[in-house]
């Protein structure tokens, strides 16, 4: 898909930009310098245009920001892989002789390339701004991302700026969105870096270096996925920086958007009290989950084999005890696209129906072989159930009274629906539902 890359120096709004476009909030926005670091991109259409719009770190070297060279590298290279430039400037602080360079590095890319002076909210404005002309464009992009002002002739200019579209082929079926969720440090960026094949995200290890939740489209001989990579997930009492504090809320608000969830665990110490707070996020959304455990590569398996590791896991997770486990290395490569098999696989386990005559002919069987009883210890009928939905597959119970299950009887009835019907990858969800009062 062809790009459109936005890029400049911290502040200059590249973020509200980029929202702007897509005309949806996808990109966090911060008063702070230094909110995105990595890139966020996204499918965009402009006047039939299809292409991916992506926004970038700014370009600056700071002390204050330790990863302000990585940030600088990522944006680069962001730059040259764009089919269209747009070098965003901040028309209310002037050009400055750092954006002027970074103008004629980005010329001799030899890519089209369209000079956007954002923050101009008055027309008074536009005549102090003579400066911007110095750079010789022969036209000029006075904007207000943030008021939605003077966007219609870019979005017509990065339109006719982009190459014909290609011929459409058989249209492909939409890719599989896979957030990739876990507690900081545990190895995310570095397992989607190893997942798409180059350095797409800033790796370090320094806490809170994720910010923004940022996707990347990859592609294999079966099918198209959306890695979603997030901000490390803690207590927001923890986080000392406000822009952290954003990614992490940022974090918890994809998971309830993917398709599919890849919890990371760290070999060397697993599973933590954080470790369990992001699986029970896991849990609540109902999405369908895998568990990658990273950094096997640390591990001597003379000493540790899958099995310990799976018992360690599931005796502190056992309320996911259902997804699927894989130990990878992020570091080797080890077991990696094993990931995206799972994620298939989970998937396609969440889409699973049983039929009605098939479900209630079980529950007479086990209804027979042991008692249902409630929270309260008293015993009560399933008259008949029937499957509602998927993703998770939801099954609704007409009880005879109302009731709820006893959560150790509740466990081994969902255990028994796992192997009689093949559900044992995807989490299942019983709602009870009693008799109407009259």
């Amino acid at each position: 898909m062809r790009q459109v890359v936005i890029v400049g120096y911290p502040n200059a709004g590249k973020s509200t930009l980029f929202n702007r476009l897509l005309h949806q909030k996808k990109s966090l926005v911060h008063s702070l310098p230094g909110m995105t670091r990595d890139r966020v991109s996204a499918p965009c259409v402009l006047h039939e245009k299809r292409f991916e719009l992506v926004d970038t770190g700014g370009f600056f070297d700071s002390l204050a920001e330790p990863l302000s060279p990585q940030v600088k590298k990522m944006a680069w290279e962001a730059a040259k892989t764009a089919d269209v430039l747009l070098l965003l400037l901040d028309g209310r602080r002037g050009l400055a002789p750092a954006e002027t360079d970074l103008y004629r590095s980005l010329k001799k890319l030899g890519k089209p390339l369209l000079v956007v002076v954002n923050k101009i909210d008055t027309s008074a404005q536009e005549a102090g701004l003579g400066d911007y002309y110095r750079l010789g464009e022969e036209r000029l992009f006075f904007i207000s991302a943030e008021h939605a002002l003077g966007l219609s002739d870019l979005e017509e200019a990065v339109a006719a700026a982009l190459p014909a579209a290609e011929p459409a082929g058989a249209e492909e079926p939409p890719p599989l969105r896979i957030a990739i969720i876990g507690r900081i440090n545990v190895g995310k960026s570095s397992l989607v870096n190893r997942l798409c094949g180059e350095e797409r995200f800033i790796v370090s290890e320094l806490p809170g270096t994720t910010r923004d939740s940022s996707d990347v489209l990859i592609r294999t001989d079966r099918r198209s996925y959306r890695l979603v990579d997030t901000a490390g997930i803690r207590k927001l009492n923890r986080v000392a920086d406000e822009r952290e504090s954003a990614g992490v809320i940022k974090a918890k608000k994809n998971i309830p958007l993917a398709d599919v969830l890849c919890l990371v665990l760290d070999a060397q110490e697993f599973p933590t009290h954080q470790d369990a707070a992001v699986a029970k996020l896991a849990f609540d959304s109902g999405k369908p989950l895998l568990i990658a455990l990273n950094k096997w590569d640390l591990i001597d398996e003379n000493r540790v084999s899958l099995a310990n590791a799976k018992n360690l896991v599931f005796q502190r997770l056992e309320f996911i005890d259902y997804a699927p486990l894989v130990t990878v290395s992020a570091l080797t490569g080890k077991r990696t696209m094993r990931i995206l098999d799972l994620a298939d696989k989970v998937y396609q386990s969440g889409l699973k129906t049983v039929g009605t005559p098939r479900l209630n002919k079980w529950l007479a069987s086990i209804s027979a072989a042991k008692a249902l009883l409630s929270k309260t210890g008293k015993r009560f009928k399933i008259r008949y159930m029937t499957q509602k939905d998927v993703l998770p597959p939801t099954f609704v119970l007409f009880t005879n009274t109302q009731a709820s299950f006893a959560p150790a009887y509740e466990k081994y009835f969902v255990k028994e629906m796992r192997d009689a019907f093949d559900l044992r990858d995807t989490p299942v969800k019983l709602v009870l539902k009693s008799p109407s009062k009259k």
